[in-house]
């Protein structure tokens, strides 16, 4: 027999062995947070789940993470291309946080459809007590900014934020465009007309290029696909410090040392002109040499000029700082200019700048 007939026949042998069409569940959401749960009131969830496989899909079984949680799914075929829902339903017999799994199995896959609900069994649920001054959006949150300071190298921090929904319908808030040393957690996944909820905003430092300041805006978007505009943004600044943690006593006491003749500017009230001037004077008072290594500004509406990033023992740099009155009035949190240097003692410097 000819060598490529009898390869060509032991190749559909075996595709004829194999399934033809692998079946394919995907998850609206995989992941859903209940938020907080009224102990031993047992909380149902749906998971909306599409075939995206090309014939009709049968769920042949399902595993859970532990017995306190139920699963309802279809005992029929579902359509190619069509929805189907499976509830879990955990037992909250357990105070605390919890997070749970659930595997779908579908006919003839060794893979399953891996689904999370988490959240928190409590005796009383306890909203936010405090205000919801911010618009985001349509939605009412108790900050609109977020800022990491004096993060060293390593550090994981989080910071929440508080949402309320006034709006006319549940909503399920989703952080959008985060950088990759950020992460967000929504709780719960959905919050119901009038109710509150908590965003948390995790920092990974180790993601985090370079000392000083980085600075990015994500936006707060009323359910998936939502669009990004001005009204939903959210400005985030993390400051990485440079890491002397390991120095020894005896360079620090050689170190060189930074001496500002002001800690804030003080630059009055425009009074109808369009920018206004100030300096202050950096002064090393160190054993070696100074080097500002970064400065920066937490808001638009400055320009910086330094004379000499690099100051020897007794040396002096003047920082010239221009305010400019149509741009700071964009801005919505106080103006601050940020260095990073070498000093142990003031490896960050904040200046405030305050104008009217």
């Amino acid at each position: 027999m000819n060598k490529r007939l009898t390869i060509g026949i032991a190749t559909l042998l075996l595709a004829g062995a194999l399934p033809l069409h692998a079946q394919h569940m995907e998850a609206k959401h995989a992941v859903i947070d209940c938020g907080q749960i009224l102990f031993r009131q047992p909380v149902s969830i749906e998971f909306e789940i599409k075939n995206k496989g090309d014939k009709p899909l049968t769920v042949s079984k399902v595993r859970t993470s532990c017995g306190c949680t139920a699963v309802d799914y279809p005992q029929v075929a579902v359509s190619k291309g069509d929805t189907f829902k499976v509830t879990a339903t955990y037992d909250a017999r357990q105070m605390g946080h919890f997070e749970k799994q659930v595997g779908i199995y579908a006919e003839n896959s060794s893979k399953p459809l891996m689904l999370t609900l988490r959240g928190v069994v409590v005796e009383k649920v306890v909203d936010f007590a405090g205000d919801y001054p911010c618009n985001l959006g349509g939605l009412r949150t108790d900050r609109d900014n977020l800022e990491f300071d004096d993060v060293n190298r390593g550090d994981r921090l989080s910071q929440k934020i508080h949402v309320f929904n006034a709006t006319s319908q549940p909503v399920e808030p989703q952080v959008m465009h985060l950088p990759d040393y950020l992460q967000a957690q929504v709780s719960p996944s959905k919050i119901a007309v009038g109710r509150s909820g908590v965003i948390t905003i995790s920092l990974d430092s180790r993601k985090l290029r370079d000392f000083g300041l980085s600075q990015t805006s994500v936006y707060l978007g009323l359910y998936p696909g939502d669009k990004v505009s001005a009204d939903k943004e959210i400005p985030v600044s993390a400051v990485l410090l440079p890491d002397f943690r390991n120095m020894t006593d005896e360079a620090k006491a050689a170190a060189p040392r930074m001496q500002l003749s002001a800690t804030t500017l003080e630059m009055g009230s425009f009074d109808g002109k369009k920018k206004k001037k100030a300096e202050i004077t950096i002064t090393n008072t160190g054993r070696t040499t100074l080097e500002i290594s970064s400065i920066q500004m937490f808001t638009e509406g400055l320009q910086l000029s330094l004379s000499s990033k690099t100051l020897a023992p007794g040396a002096t740099s003047k920082l010239k700082v221009t305010a400019i009155a149509s741009e700071l009035k964009k801005v919505r949190t106080q103006p601050r200019i940020l260095m990073i240097t070498n000093d142990p003692q003031n490896a960050k410097v904040s200046i405030a700048v305050n104008i009217k």
